[in-house]
């Protein structure tokens, strides 16, 4: 048994066809199904049930396979903890972004952490909440960057900043001429919602109290991901959504005319790391915490300090 046999049936698991597995591998097809044939040789068991399509494990295969991606885990750990010791800034930094935070932070930041360390290869992917943490346990990513408190003991959360909450309007709701405004002033029958499974469309129903149920004055049912296209439909289509702080930086003077602040105490949202407690890449993750951290507008409220 070898690590490469550990890479190929995670591969196969990932794709779960042996022929792309084994582009993947840059490694021909016989000899990736080759190598797996002997590790279930070895195994004295069926890693894959090949009588299906696509190929899926077998139950045992199942168990194999995730203690596999425990095994290269613990493996590539190896070279962290050497450059942990060495004090050396380098290696490679897998990043989850929330789709209300990446657009914003991002342009703030990337840029001047990759001209300090040029060492560190940032790998950044939007995702939502759920699936950064999942991928977090899974060891696909080394970090998250999230805005809901994970609540759970295998992770470990750092404050960065707390950003406010903004109502972004039309000039054809009541709250257009209003200087402040109250969460219970906001009709959910106005409101464009980002889709289920965001976190922030969660932290806005609960500020405006707005059960799943609602029923909405839209006459189409609307999904998106993107706050920006919620901002062209209140240009287009009247109504209203809500902003996180730093989406207003970019803001045309047109579209600063539609922004009106709640009432305070103003509700707001904190952005934190997010990374397992087993972590050994905290010398790069710190580095990361401090580049956000200097790059961020002084408008938001830094909390790193705090924790």
């Amino acid at each position: 048994m070898n690590i490469q046999q550990l890479e190929y049936i995670i591969a196969v698991d990932n794709h779960r066809h042996f022929v792309q597995a084994a582009t993947h591998c840059h490694v021909t097809q016989p000899t990736l199904s080759m190598m797996i044939r002997k590790l279930e040789d070895e195994l004295q068991v069926k890693i894959f049930d090949r009588t299906k399509q696509p190929i899926v494990p077998t139950g045992i295969g199942r168990k194999i396979i995730d203690q596999a991606k425990v095994i290269l885990r613990e493996s590539g750990q190896l070279h962290e903890i050497a450059r942990f010791y060495n004090g050396d800034l380098s290696g490679e930094l897998r990043i989850g972004v929330i789709p209300t935070i990446a657009p914003y932070l991002l342009p703030f930041f990337v840029q001047p952490f990759i001209q300090q360390y040029p060492e560190i290869k940032l790998h950044i992917s939007e995702m939502i909440t759920d699936r950064i943490l999942a991928e977090l346990k899974m060891g696909n990513l080394d970090v998250g960057i999230v805005a809901t408190n994970p609540e759970d003991d295998a992770l470990t959360e750092i404050p960065l900043y707390a950003e406010r909450f903004y109502v972004y309007t039309s000039e054809d709701t009541a709250l257009f001429n209003k200087q402040y405004i109250l969460p219970s002033d906001i009709e959910p029958n106005q409101l464009w919602l980002l889709e289920e499974g965001h976190c922030f469309r969660t932290q806005i129903q609960r500020l405006c109290e707005i059960s799943r149920n609602s029923s909405f004055g839209h006459s189409f049912n609307y999904r998106s991901g993107s706050i920006e296209t919620l901002m062209r439909m209140v240009d287009r289509n009247g109504g209203l959504t809500i902003l996180p702080e730093l989406a207003l930086h970019d803001l045309s003077e047109e579209r600063r005319l539609k922004i009106r602040r709640f009432q305070s105490p103003e509700p707001q949202r904190q952005v934190s790391l997010v990374f397992n407690r087993e972590q050994v890449k905290s010398r790069l993750i710190d580095a990361l915490k401090m580049g956000i951290m200097d790059a961020i507008p002084q408008s938001a409220e830094k909390q790193s300090q705090q924790s």
